[in-house]
Formats: structure tokens, C-alpha cells, sequence
């Protein structure tokens, strides 16, 4: 029996995506094309990506295989406790949840960023 894979992108991962990154295509496609792949992009994420790439959040938002992560309630208090909204939102959709209860990666091409986070990362750099 294979487990589930769950894989959060943080901003980084969603520009690289639009700048052609074959990691992150890659990524894209296995959750659009075999079951049991799931990949996820938060709201918060997609605003700063979209500023750091304009276009990136409708190409995002877009792909059939990834799931948009809306900014809740819980999620909204977990961003207000932090200082980046997009780290923020994203380490919250990475934590077990009754739909993940291993949680999720993060994919990222700026894993530096997460080194002192609870989390586990998925390094998209070329």
C-alpha cells in the first residue's frame, strides 16, 4: 500500500514553477496525473509570489492538480502571530490535519527558510 504524498508550495516554489523549474513541473504534473499526490498552494503564498512574478498566482490557481488553500479562521490567527503572512500560511497548511495527519512537505528552492521550522522541505533548486 503507497501513502499518500502532500506537498505544500511556499512562494518561492510557485515562481520557480512559472519560470519553467523541472522540479516544481514535475511536481505539478504527478499531482494532476497519479493518484495519491496531492499539492497545495495558501492564498498568502500566492500574493507574494504574484509580486515577485506578476501572473504567477492566476497560472498557479490555474493548474488543474493544485489545491488552494484559503485563509480560514484557524489559519488566520496562526498568520497573525508571525511576521510573514506567506511563511506563515503556508507552515499552517504543512501541519498534520485530519486530511494529512503526517502533514505535508514544503517545496521550496530557499530551504534555508525553513531550516528552523517544524516542518520537512522538499529543496526545488536547480
Amino acid at each position: 500500500m503507497t501513502r499518500d504524498v502532500h506537498v505544500v508550495l511556499d512562494e518561492s516554489a510557485m515562481v520557480a514553477a512559472g519560470r519553467g523549474n523541472v522540479l516544481a513541473s514535475r511536481l505539478i504534473h504527478r499531482s494532476h496525473a497519479e493518484p495519491g499526490w496531492f499539492l497545495y498552494a495558501t492564498v498568502c503564498a500566492l500574493v507574494e509570489a504574484d509580486r515577485d512574478r506578476p501572473g504567477t498566482a492566476e497560472h498557479i490557481a490555474a493548474l488543474p492538480g493544485i489545491v488552494i488553500v484559503d485563509l480560514d479562521l484557524p489559519a488566520a490567527l496562526a498568520v497573525a502571530r508571525e511576521t510573514t503572512w506567506s511563511t506563515a500560511h503556508t507552515l499552517h497548511a504543512a501541519q498534520p490535519s485530519p486530511d494529512r495527519p503526517d502533514g505535508a512537505l514544503i517545496a521550496t528552492t530557499t530551504p534555508h527558510l525553513w531550516k528552523e521550522q517544524p516542518v520537512r522541505n522538499l529543496d526545488l533548486s536547480p
